[in-house]
């Protein structure tokens, strides 16, 4: 097993987490157990976190903050141990995103990562098999986060029709998506139109991008293949994706009969299924 004495503080954000709640924890003259009737926890969790075995949350981290009297340190630290949790190929991406004063993205397959729900994020995740699913669900979510700022950036997604016909997660779970997606449909700062199949070959056939634009730098086209992701600055690049996506924006329907299609598959598709013994008998 691994030795809460034996972890580097500068090995990682969560390394420095653990490292830092145990050293704030004796400090206090607590135990593992005392401190989790505290915060209303196990101590076994409290050791896991001390360890790295487990991934605080945001919840656990506000707790500990007040209880341990540590003026927001452990929540602070939130984001930085989130964003640790994210494959190191994708990190620079992230960084980019939280930054970036305008988004528009198309996306041929899914819902874009931003406007996915829990469980819709875990079941897209889960295909990858990953060892760490729960730190990947969890550094997800977080970056969700920009889109809560009090000047969140600006927003443009446009979804192939497919991405609300691919049952991810199951039918609870893809009605919930979708609900979402009518909620984000009211946000001043989003904006989500859908591509119809009725639009037949379009612009981006070759599949999903991301464009990025910030007030100081650059702007930037991502783009993902199986293995990793790609960024790039390049003027051409970055004016042949625009151009794709004012296409894109002219074929897809507008943006409140993409909310009624929307609403139309939501209740058609995966609206409430009748118990056994309410269906019909013949």
């Amino acid at each position: 097993m691994a030795n809460i004495q034996s972890l580097d503080p500068s090995a990682s954000p969560l390394d420095y987490y653990g490292w830092e709640l145990r050293r704030q924890r004796e400090a206090h003259g607590l135990k593992q157990h005392q401190l989790g009737e505290i915060i209303f926890c196990t101590g076994s969790l409290i050791g896991q976190i001390e360890t790295t075995k487990k991934i605080p949350t945001r919840d656990f981290s506000e707790r500990v903050d007040a209880a341990l009297g540590t003026d927001g340190v452990f929540s602070r630290l939130m984001g930085l141990v989130l964003r640790s949790q994210l494959p190191t190929w994708f990190q620079p991406y992230a960084d980019m995103e939280a930054r970036a004063a305008y988004i528009s993205t198309y996306q041929a397959q899914l819902v874009y990562g931003l406007l996915q729900t829990e469980d819709y994020a875990r079941a897209v995740l889960a295909t990858g098999m990953p060892d760490g699913l729960e730190g990947l669900l969890a550094a997800r979510m977080e970056r969700q986060r920009i889109l809560e700022r009090e000047r969140p950036p600006l927003a443009w997604a446009i979804l192939d029709e497919a991405a609300l016909y691919r049952p991810i997660g199951g039918h609870e779970a893809m009605r919930a998506q979708l609900r979402q997606l009518l909620e984000f449909a009211t946000n001043r700062w989003m904006r989500i139109q859908v591509l119809p199949f009725a639009a037949g070959e379009h612009a981006s056939l070759a599949g999903s991008f991301t464009t990025m634009r910030f007030d100081d730098d650059p702007d930037i086209v991502y783009t993902e293949d199986v293995i990793s992701g790609h960024m790039t600055a390049s003027p051409e690049t970055v004016r042949e994706a625009s151009l794709r996506y004012a296409h894109l924006q002219a074929a897809a329907l507008s943006v409140e009969d993409s909310a009624a299609l929307i609403t139309r598959v939501m209740e058609e598709r995966y609206g409430d299924r009748p118990r056994p013994e309410e269906r019909a008998v013949a």
